[in-house]
């Protein structure tokens, strides 16, 4: 897998650990999408979002609030679908959170319940990376963070020796960097004694953006705020990390296209600006939402109301495609 292995320390081992790309993929957007419907880019390691608490059963996993495992199966062929990608020399991840739905931690209470959901997921998936999208009224809930963290920790260290889980999380920035709810979430998590794979920060929908500023400048802004952040956040877990593995600790995840916030559109010269930034110092991974969107619209799609921005296209000239590609760049092989 293309995919940085988890570290406290800086040794020359980590140099060997190549970056990676995964685009986010929202399987209960469209039932009819299929991994096997995107351009190829190469080996790439598609983000398979969202798993959210079943409404009905707080301590059950499901796709969105809409499919268990088992109906997503049958009704979305999603085993097939994993399998077909991983033969054609592709990998998934699955993104737990996200802006709608409910985190399962908000939910379950129970913390060995909430251990064997989670587990649960991994297993059924053969997952060694997860992604923990921890945003709105879940970064505010700080015993909601403890389960989190508490089950991550027993998950990573029941993993089989030469096995380990990869686990990021995805946090909202503004120019200033992480929030301090999102830097209370990766202090919980260092605290607990979870190795992350690192901080994916989304670099999107931003506050009023100053006068000439691009969503290229404020993306940067923020990820050399993170990369401060992370060095306080870690030093005070007692982990002294060189500079250049923090950055290798790190994503950076845009919005292609137009953003949720009018006026505020990541283009393709936006992309590929981001990219270079992020080879040029070594980030770890690089990801985007959401293949869904990487399209030119046409008359027949919709925005989301009352964002400025729709589900299934980026508002942009483009080919289908492009924004991966060009934020893929070097990182999917």
């Amino acid at each position: 897998m293309n995919q940085p292995g988890p570290s406290t320390e800086a040794t020359p081992e980590e140099n060997t650990y190549p970056p990676w790309f995964g685009a986010y993929f929202d399987l209960t957007l469209d039932p009819a999408k299929r991994l096997a419907n995107w351009p190829r880019l190469g080996q790439v390691t598609t983000i398979l979002s969202f798993i959210v608490a079943n409404p009905a059963h707080p301590c059950e996993p499901s796709w969105g609030g809409l499919y268990s495992q088992e109906q997503a199966s049958e009704k979305l062929h999603l085993d097939g679908q994993i399998e077909r990608h991983r033969k054609d020399g592709n990998d998934v991840a699955v993104s737990f959170g996200g802006q709608r739905g409910e985190e399962l931690s908000l939910t379950c209470t129970d913390a060995q319940a909430l251990g064997k959901a989670y587990a649960a997921v991994i297993s059924r998936y053969g997952l060694d990376v997860v992604d923990l999208d921890v945003e709105g009224g879940a970064l505010k809930d700080s015993n909601a963070a403890k389960r989190r963290a508490t089950a991550f920790a027993l998950l990573q260290a029941n993993r089989p020796p030469g096995k380990p889980l990869h686990v990021w999380l995805t946090l909202p920035v503004d120019a200033h960097g992480l929030a301090p709810e999102a830097e209370s979430t990766v202090a919980t998590m260092l605290g607990a004694g979870v190795e992350l794979a690192g901080v994916n920060i989304m670099t999107m929908n931003f506050g009023p953006l100053q006068s000439g500023q691009s969503m290229l400048d404020v993306s940067i802004s923020a990820a050399e705020a993170t990369h401060r952040q992370m060095t306080a956040l870690y030093g005070r877990a007692g982990q002294q990390l060189d500079p250049a593995l923090l950055w290798k600790k790190m994503g950076i995840t845009p919005m292609v296209g137009q953003n949720d916030v009018s006026g505020q559109v990541l283009s393709l010269q936006d992309a590929t600006g981001l990219n270079s930034f992020a080879l040029e110092h070594g980030v770890g991974r690089m990801s985007m939402w959401s293949l869904s969107r990487d399209r030119a619209c046409t008359p027949s799609d919709r925005k989301e109301a009352p964002s400025a921005a729709s589900s299934t296209c980026s508002g942009v000239q483009q080919k289908n495609g492009m924004f991966a590609q060009l934020l893929g760049n070097g990182y999917a092989t």
